[in-house]
């Protein structure tokens, strides 16, 4: 019977998971204490061996790192042929490397869209209306004395740009049009399946979309061409007073041109639920009152949580019967 390994942590969907496999592949579970463990354990007589196909969560790599060469080496040698990640981001696995070996890579698309879009949602609405500066004020004692009026908004009749309208980004995009907001969006290519009043804007009129945002929520994976992408030009070209939204990656957005122009005034407030050197938050961050943070709960609910397991999971077993799984990720299409 082939082996699958769980490698991290598989916290919701236990019964599903014996139910999947039950009759299908033995299930192993990866406990090694550290790399060079994990690493011993997929040679020949290691107690991975015969390992075909895994399961990935992130939590994996605070045991044995990321999934770089080194490992990607080591897996390719043990005839490992699938790695099912859980989660919609897959910047913790050199993907490229992958292909190169001759191992496929899945991810969760679709699982992750609710809850992220949801949070993206509750960034945007403190960041319009100041309520995570209000919050603290009353946290303080000090009621609404930090608060002006003048510097809160409401959302009805506001523009939001959507820089990549994938699952996450349309979700949010049909949340907002109930208040209503108007939705414009920039992907490398129009979405067919996007609502007609998303106003799709190319790259020819990316200059354009950015002049008429209210609200930009990011929404575009983590590569090495999309590292900084939202930078100081990109910024420089939203209206005066506009305000980021920040659900993907931290290192999507130059950092520091986002934080002058916070202080400056350019920004009228950023929602961030990622950072670009997790755990760690820029202290200035903290010093500015127009900045929502929250500390990468994007998925952070037991439903949405269940769900990715379950989905990644059933891309393994795709595999084991199938030979091959579903959610490909896009560098394999």
């Amino acid at each position: 019977m082939p082996r699958v390994m769980i490698c991290g942590d598989l916290v919701w969907a236990h019964k599903e998971s014996e139910e999947l496999f039950s009759g299908v592949a033995d299930v192993v579970r990866m406990d090694s204490p550290d790399r060079a463990a994990f690493l011993a354990g997929l040679k020949k007589g290691g107690k991975y061996e015969g390992v075909t196909g895994l399961y990935r969560h992130n939590v994996s790599a605070d045991h044995i790192g990321v999934f770089d060469r080194e490992i990607v080496d080591a897996l390719a040698a043990a005839g490992v042929k699938w790695i099912a990640h859980n989660g919609a981001g897959y910047d913790q696995i050199d993907v490229l490397y992958c292909k190169e070996k001759g191992i496929w890579v899945s991810n969760t698309p679709g699982a992750v869209d609710d809850a992220t879009a949801t949070t993206a949602l509750y960034l945007l609405i403190s960041a319009l209306r100041c309520f995570s500066r209000a919050e603290r004020s009353v946290r303080a004692g000090e009621w609404k004395r930090s608060h002006a009026a003048g510097e809160a908004h409401d959302l009805t009749g506001r523009t939001l740009a959507v820089l990549g309208l994938g699952g996450i980004g349309l979700r949010l995009a049909e949340l907002v049009h109930a208040f209503p907001m108007r939705v414009v969006y920039h992907n490398r290519r129009r979405v067919p399946h996007a609502p007609e009043w998303c106003e799709y804007f190319g790259a020819d009129r990316l200059d354009e979309m950015l002049a008429q945002a209210d609200v930009l929520s990011v929404h575009v994976p983590l590569k090495d061409d999309t590292v900084g992408i939202v930078g100081e030009t990109m910024i420089r070209k939203l209206k005066p007073g506009a305000v980021i939204i920040n659900t993907a990656r931290g290192k999507v957005i130059d950092e520091a041109a986002m934080i002058r122009a916070l202080e400056d005034g350019h920004l009228s407030a950023v929602g961030l639920d990622v950072f670009p050197d997790e755990p760690q938050v820029n202290p200035r961050l903290f010093e500015l009152p127009n900045a929502t943070l929250l500390p990468h709960m994007g998925t952070e609910t037991c439903d949405s949580q269940k769900k990715m397991e379950i989905r990644a999971l059933s891309n393994l077993r795709d595999f084991v019967i199938k030979g091959k799984g579903s959610d490909i990720i896009p560098e394999f299409r």
